[in-house]
């Protein structure tokens, strides 16, 4: 694990503090690396309507694309568990809409899997299905 992968988990376990989750009691924290090098945290927001709850994945994401970074190089997702937490279908698909090649899953133990892109999520739905 390369030093920049600790930066990445390191501030996706201090996000995971903010997390917003009355109703799972289940705090996500994730980080995302943009291409300019800066890292961008993300924790999850819940809400009493379930669907419009926001994973961590995609908030870190959003934050990155809203702050002006297209290009996001890699992403940690950390929880606890007993394993590290995967993303779920609809992070994996943003994952897969700004192709970030290198994933990172945590738990609060320190344990790791790395994964890439296409190990994540093989066959991702992408612009190239939409083309004629």
């Amino acid at each position: 694990m390369t030093e920049v992968d600790k930066k990445l988990i390191a501030e996706a376990k201090r996000v995971r503090e903010f997390a917003y989750c009355p109703y799972s009691n289940f705090a996500v924290g994730a980080a995302v690396l943009g291409e300019s090098g800066t890292i961008y945290g993300g924790c999850n927001v819940e809400n009493a309507s379930f669907s419009v709850t926001n994973c961590a994945e995609r908030t870190a994401i959003y934050k990155a694309v809203s702050a002006g970074e297209k290009d996001i190089l890699a992403l940690a997702v950390v929880a606890q568990g007993a394993e590290p937490v995967p993303p779920c279908g609809a992070c994996r698909q943003v994952i897969a809409e700004f192709n970030i090649p290198h994933i990172l899953m945590a738990n609060l133990a320190d344990d790791v899997v790395e994964m890439t892109l296409d190990e994540l999520l093989p066959g991702a739905f992408s612009a190239s299905n939409l083309e004629e």
